[in-house]
């Protein structure tokens, strides 16, 4: 058979690396049930149905222990997920979110078939939009499926033995696992990692993701010529696929979701990071800076310019982004909505303020409100404990 993108690498036949686990999803609460259920109906206008569907879905529960959402009320709950984010600043479109209900897909090869398929919905031509794709949930007796990545299109990150390393840092545990499962990396900067998937009938499959899914942007500057030379990349959509999505009690292991990047994730984290790319000493010394001492500044000078590099690159391609100072003053108009509806507005201010020129946007002067709401997208051990490419029995250090 031809090696497709779907196809495990021939050699190394997918297989749980690990006895499976034993399933333990516990029966929905019905208290988080109904106050979900009461919600969804109160501002969706739909309130005069609400006691007719509420004894549905108890006879639901009292007969299998969970219950299934229609599709209006998936879409709702995914949608309230990302508005009560406290991390996220970028909420003020939280309403036209994209809800791909993919419930019904449960073999591992159809559901990397779907992640792909979300890469290229969302895409657009480079006019981004923010996506879900909702598979199968938990349910008693049965766990759902998991995507280990972090994200759908993650760099891989290699150890060599001196110690240096090759690509990002972030991803290094995550790359040994992928390798022990047949994946055979370039040893690059930016060798897109295989998307491993986990379904509980058939164990852990890895799929390398086809050319077409993934949109990268070369980053260049629009002044300075020579930092194109450095070869540095990024790809344009941050599909997040780690998270749980919880709604009314139910549980989606598997639920990928993505909007668009901010410019400073990429230039003053992935990039920047000294544990993941470290670029701010190239670029310093590429721009001739004085980099003695600490005191000239050349870090913080460096750091704008990358900055900058990202935005004119994002934008030469076509690819949709936004900057720190536009997505403030979009968070701030979000919060007098919310608080306009009569609704709390959950925020991490360590989130909120971005990472670079922070005092200088409006989201720096002020306080917000710490709720754990939900709907909501949850990270767990678990989640966290795949995306370094640990098993059980056998962590890896950072």
């Amino acid at each position: 058979m031809a090696h497709t993108a779907l196809d495990p690498h021939p050699a190394y036949p997918p297989r749980p690396s690990y006895p499976p686990r034993t399933p333990h999803a516990p029966a929905v609460d019905r208290a988080e049930a109904r106050k979900f259920t009461e919600d969804f109906h109160r501002e969706t206008g739909a309130a005069a149905a609400l006691e007719d569907r509420w004894q549905e879905i108890a006879r639901q529960i009292d007969t299998t222990g969970t219950y299934v959402h229609t599709g209006a009320e998936l879409t709702w709950g995914a949608r309230v997920a990302w508005r009560n984010s406290a991390r996220c600043i970028g909420r003020l479109y939280w309403n036209s979110l994209a809800v791909r209900d993919r419930r019904e897909v449960h073999r591992t090869d159809d559901i990397a078939a779907e992640c792909f398929q979300h890469l290229r919905a969302t895409w657009r031509g480079g006019r981004i939009r923010p996506t879900i794709t909702v598979f199968a949930p938990d349910a008693p007796g049965r766990r759902g499926p998991r995507i280990w990545n972090e994200q759908l299109i993650r760099y891989a990150g290699y150890v060599h033995p001196d110690g240096t390393l090759a690509g990002d840092g972030r991803n290094t545990g995550i790359t040994t696992y992928a390798t022990e499962l047949g994946w055979q990396g370039r040893g690059g900067r930016f060798d897109v990692l295989p998307l491993i998937v986990e379904s509980p009938d058939e164990g852990v499959h890895w799929y390398p993701l086809p050319s077409d899914a993934v949109r990268e942007v070369a980053i260049g500057h629009p002044e300075i010529p020579e930092v194109a030379d450095l070869g540095l990349r990024w790809h344009a959509v941050p599909a997040i696929s780690n998270m749980r999505l919880e709604i009314g009690g139910i549980s989606y292991g598997a639920a990928p979701f993505n909007g668009w990047y901010l410019e400073t994730e990429i230039g003053a984290r992935n990039l920047v990071d000294a544990d993941r790319y470290n670029v701010l000493p190239l670029l310093a010394h590429l721009m001739g800076l004085d980099m003695s001492s600490e005191r000239t500044l050349w870090r913080d000078r460096a750091l704008v310019e990358l900055n900058r590099a990202v935005l004119h690159s994002f934008d030469a391609a076509g690819a949709t982004i936004t900057d720190h100072h536009v997505e403030s003053e979009r968070f701030l108009r979000h919060l007098r909505r919310e608080e306009d509806a009569g609704r709390v507005c959950p925020a991490d201010w360590s989130w909120i303020v971005p990472p670079v020129s922070g005092g200088l946007t409006p989201v720096y002067h002020r306080y917000y409100d710490e709720a754990d709401l939900r709907p909501a997208f949850v990270l767990d051990e678990d989640g966290a404990r795949r995306a370094r490419g640990e098993t059980p029995g056998a962590p890896r250090l950072p």
